[in-house]
């Protein structure tokens, strides 16, 4: 599909095919239960509503509110219209019209998601019927503003797999080489004291002492000194983050973050200079110098070049998103789509985030060069050139355990999309969704809270289920069947806006018309792959059956998995 086609055009309805997934993500559903309910989900109030369907017209139905989601069933519709919104998806909640208010369906709730809907309801006016939805959907949709728990610290569901094991920061620093005689882990941070939305673990320079953090910390926004995310395996070239020097407008100059700087080029024997690369734009670093903030300047920092990547901060991008959500939902117009795609800047800044990464990844790779990249504060488009690089570099987080460590350690625990290579990550474009999702979602404690100090004082591990619980348990849903594993290869994607292209099943999913077609290949792999499983099976019942009819039967014999694993069958 070309960066600007039109989304190819499916007749299935989304609110139906979204009652199908219901019955996928963990949720039970009894016969006789009018909705469906996890473990630890509990129905708090229900009522008649009009749903203002962009799609259908008007939908008589009952809405029903539970402590974890908004359902929608429609009463007279064939098919049913069914509406699953986790109520953490929702991000405002307006009354629409007032008592004087006479149009038709003029009265009721609109309301905004974070998953690029709006929901409208037309309710009654009698009877405080809007009053009493609005307050039981406003004090479980923003439970922390009304001293409610989130749904996760309820949630009741029980997996196979335990997600929390996942990520181990040490495991993981120990897989790259870490720490040897240039690098060591320092517990300066073990109570947070020194940064509190760092995790406790951090990775530094081993010339560099606890005493000379502290001293780098008053000089970084946010006490985020620069620290080690990846180290490479050949050329020990590193990775670092860290947030904005506080310059000022005096141009102020600290000799202690200046000597760590040098301390990082000289770890991995470099004598070129170290490359910095400050993801705002250079006016946006310069204004930050207003409030305090700054970069590295020239005259500070010989040793070290400084490139801006023109990367706009989460304002613009907010703004961005907005006016995508607006082309896309409810209705794509398609005589005009190049055009109004182009007017929300999205797939620009897309490239921008793209095309920083590739020079990261470049430079530590190709290069042989340590580089330190950071933003304002360092956790936001900082997070994101330090994953996509990783994620360029190191195939181990292109599997799905590797994407799961990958999230946890670069945006999780410090603090807070993908080209196609269609042989090179493990996980299908679904796993990528179901994040996404539950992102927002509350059912799962992964990303509550903005840092780990945070979620260590919630105990969210000890009391909340993690994603990956889920993920892990079917981890064939997740996978990619294409997937060929491959150590040590970097991936250079194309970071033009000609090989770029809106991510139509995420972004355009809700319109039941517009929606990309399943990739007929992979379609046709999976089904060869069940067909083969399932010969697997009658053979081993066809062995079972005989070997109960021939009473001396050789207990060695090879058994029917056996015998399709030494046939390589390649579809």
């Amino acid at each position: 599909m070309a960066s600007s086609s039109t989304p190819k055009y499916n007749s299935n309805s989304l609110e139906n095919s979204s009652s199908k997934r219901t019955m996928k993500d963990g949720t039970n559903w009894e016969q006789n239960e009018e909705i469906p309910r996890l473990p630890g989900e509990t129905r708090v109030t229900d009522k008649d509503v009009i749903y203002m369907c962009p799609f259908n017209g008007p939908v008589k139905g009952r809405v029903y509110i539970t402590n974890y989601r908004l359902y929608l069933r429609s009463v007279e519709n064939d098919p049913v219209v069914i509406l699953n919104v986790p109520l953490g998806v929702i991000s405002r909640i307006e009354k629409m019209g007032g008592a004087s208010s006479r149009g038709e369906n003029s009265y009721g709730l609109d309301i905004t998601c974070k998953d690029m809907r709006n929901l409208r309801f037309a309710l009654k006016q009698e009877g405080h019927s809007r009053r009493d939805i609005f307050e039981v959907l406003t004090k479980y949709a923003f439970p922390q503003s009304h001293n409610s728990p989130f749904f996760a610290f309820v949630n009741e569901e029980k997996f196979s797999e335990n997600g929390w094991m996942v990520y181990n920061p040490m495991s993981e620093y120990r897989r790259q080489g870490l720490p040897n005689e240039r690098w060591r882990v320092t517990f300066i941070n073990e109570h947070y004291g020194l940064c509190d939305t760092y995790p406790s673990l951090l990775v530094v320079p081993y010339n560099a002492t606890d005493d000379d953090l502290k001293k780098v910390a008053a000089f970084r926004s946010r006490n985020r000194i620069p620290v080690l995310s990846w180290i490479h395996p050949e050329t020990q070239a590193v990775i670092m983050r860290c947030s904005q020097p506080l310059v000022g407008m005096s141009g102020k100059r600290n000799k202690d973050d200046e000597r760590y700087l040098d301390i990082i080029r000289e770890a991995n024997g470099q004598i070129s200079k170290l490359t910095i690369y400050d993801a705002r734009p250079n006016v946006n670093a310069v204004a930050n110098k207003a409030t305090g903030g700054g970069y590295e300047g020239e005259d500070a920092y010989p040793n070290a070049e400084l490139f801006f990547l023109d990367i706009h901060n989460i304002h613009v991008m907010r703004e961005s998103l907005k006016k995508l959500k607006d082309i896309v939902y409810p209705n794509v117009e398609e005589s005009h789509w190049l055009s109004s795609l182009e007017s929300t800047h999205w797939l620009e800044h897309i490239k921008l985030v793209l095309t920083g990464a590739i020079q990261v990844a470049d430079k530590v790779s190709s290069g042989r060069s340590s580089v330190l990249v950071h933003c304002s504060d360092g956790w936001d488009r900082t997070a994101q050139l330090t994953s996509l690089a990783m994620l360029m570099l190191d195939s181990y987080y292109r599997t799905i355990e590797g994407f799961e460590v990958l999230v946890q350690k670069e945006w999780i625990s410090f603090g807070h999309k993908f080209a196609s290579f269609p042989t090179a990550f493990e996980f299908n474009e679904q796993f990528l969704i179901t994040i996404l999702d539950h992102l927002y979602s509350c059912r799962f404690g992964t990303f509550l809270y903005n840092s780990e100090f945070l979620r260590e004082k919630e105990k969210v591990a000890e009391k909340t289920l993690s994603l990956w619980s889920l993920i892990n348990s079917e981890k064939s849903k997740y996978t990619n069947p294409f997937y060929s594993k491959e150590v040590n290869r970097a991936l250079y994607p194309v970071a033009s806006m000609r090989h770029l292209e809106l991510w139509v099943n995420y972004y355009i999913r809700w319109n039941p018309r517009i929606r990309q077609q399943p990739n007929p290949v992979e379609q046709r792999y999976m089904e060869l792959l069940a067909l083969r499983d399932d010969y697997i099976r009658r053979l081993e019942e066809l062995q079972i059956t005989n070997n109960s009819k021939i009473p001396n039967s050789s207990a060695s014999s090879t058994s029917p998995s056996q015998m399709v694993s030494q046939v390589q069958t390649h579809f």
